[in-house]
């Protein structure tokens, strides 16, 4: 993969990083139930959280 295209998919990476991160994204999941006794917002955070950095892990490795 050349580094043009790596740049490209770790920008993108980072902006639905930002966008996962927005106000209007977290206004959603802000609600007071819970799952499995974790509240929705702090399990959403999580595991978006976790998510972009399975992908750049992923993107970042594939290169090599």
């Amino acid at each position: 993969m050349s580094d043009d295209r790596l740049r490209a998919r770790l920008v993108a990476i980072f902006l639905a990083g930002c966008l996962a991160f927005a106000y209007p994204v977290l206004a959603v999941f802000n609600v007071r139930g819970t799952v499995f006794g974790v509240p929705v917002f702090f399990l959403y955070l999580f595991c978006a959280w976790a998510a972009i950095i399975a992908v750049t892990a992923f993107v970042v490795r594939r290169r090599w």
